[in-house]
């Protein structure tokens, strides 16, 4: 069968139209942002130097691609036409103006559609995974670094044998489904229905942490005011309860929070591993910070131990993290890449980067046109994160 193609110029003029929502959404972003840069803080800096620019436009492309994905992509990242299997970019789909920019796959599913529906996970895993992994890095790295003795030995030991254990096989024990489906017979599953598994747990666990956080944030900083402390606690109680319910146990009464298992698993094994990293770089930099003045003049005033840690230490510990959760962002990118590659954790049908690399990398000698496109967006992901953190790094330096 002879295929109608639109040639090299009309595919690169294709895309460029196809990501009309992204350029108008960056547009506006962008003239916003050189506007009131100097309003701006630290976010407004970044436009100073060409490194912090190119960080931003590519980080703000692959955010709005992903917000837009359902029009920018032509096709469903699951959806097949049998004839276009392994077509060649450009290639016209028989009997309609659709066209495969970046071709077709083995099962005959559209590239550049799974491209862009791929940055949708990854935008959705990885930043929201490092977040969580920050909060418990800061909640466990505050107290380790600012009391010392035994508070600081045992979790640095607990976070140095988890640094100690090798990443791929730990990830493979908590995200592989010979593994993750071991539910233990205990009162609580007993009573709830509900299979506790090895995921499940730890993310009972960490979920607790930014409620925890929130709650001591509330309390040190309005414990002499009642008429607002008890509002702020009780909200913060009731919308993260929530949550963790959904979240958790999928159990949210409301039917509007709810994660898939395997996304779960990812997500709770980035969480696991990423959170002795940032553990170790809080309390570097608290034992660091807890001898400056101003913590000195506010141990004299009598404020409590955790006011110091989060209100007088924590704001000027800000830039070396912020830097961190750039990098580890990236880093979780490239990881989610690595686990779908090995076909860990996501469904087999997820258009997900890594996922599509792995099965594009079956015919590479053949066909190599499907493993490019998301091979490229993973990469240039990742730089845009790490100039973002460059830039952010020379911005911490001259403060």
């Amino acid at each position: 069968m002879q295929f109608e193609n639109i040639g090299g110029f009309g595919v690169v003029l294709g895309v460029i139209g196809r990501f009309w929502p992204v350029w108008i959404a960056l547009s506006i972003v962008l003239y916003a942002s050189f506007t009131w840069r100097k309003r701006l803080g630290l976010y407004g800096e970044l436009f100073s130097n060409y490194v912090g620019i190119a960080g931003v436009v590519i980080c703000f492309f692959w955010l709005f691609t992903a917000i837009f994905a359902g029009v920018v992509a032509p096709f469903d990242p699951l959806s097949q036409v049998a004839v276009m299997k392994d077509a060649m970019p450009g290639t016209v789909v028989p009997g309609s103006d659709a066209v495969y920019y970046f071709g077709g796959d083995k099962l005959a599913r559209d590239v550049f559609s799974r491209m862009v529906f791929g940055s949708q996970i990854v935008l959705v895993i990885a930043p929201f995974a490092t977040a969580f992994a920050l909060m418990v890095g800061i909640t466990l790295g505050l107290p380790a670094g600012y009391y010392g003795g035994r508070i600081d030995s045992v979790l640095s030991f607990l976070a140095n044998l988890v640094l100690a254990f090798p990443v791929i096989l730990l990830f493979y024990l908590l995200v592989t489904p010979e593994i993750r489906t071991l539910s233990f017979d205990s009162w609580f599953s007993q009573a709830t229905g509900i299979g506790v598994s090895i995921p499940r747990g730890l993310a009972a666990f960490f979920f607790l942490f930014p409620v925890i956080f929130l709650c001591t944030l509330f309390w040190t900083r309005f414990k002499n005011r009642p008429d607002r402390i008890w509002i702020q606690l009780a909200l913060t109680i009731l919308i993260g309860g929530w949550v963790y319910m959904g979240l958790v146990f999928s159990k949210d009464p409301f039917g509007l929070i709810s994660i898939e298992p395997s996304t779960l698993n990812i997500f709770v094994a980035v969480v696991f591993a990423s959170s002795p990293g940032v553990f170790r770089i809080v309390r570097g930099l608290v034992m660091d910070i807890k001898t400056r003045d101003y913590v000195a003049a506010a141990q004299t005033r009598g404020e409590s131990p955790w006011y110091i840690m989060i209100w007088e230490i924590l704001p000027n510990a800000r830039g070396p993290l912020i830097v961190d959760a750039c990098l580890r962002i990236g880093y979780t990118t490239i990881l989610l890449g690595t686990l779908g590659y090995f076909g860990l954790g996501l469904a087999p049908e997820s258009p997900d980067w890594g996922t599509a690399i792995k099965d594009a990398s079956r015919l590479l000698r053949s066909y190599i046109h499907p493993a490019l496109p998301p091979t490229i967006a993973l990469m240039s992901f990742v730089l845009g994160l790490n100039l973002l953190a460059d830039a952010l790094r020379e911005q911490s330096l001259k403060d």
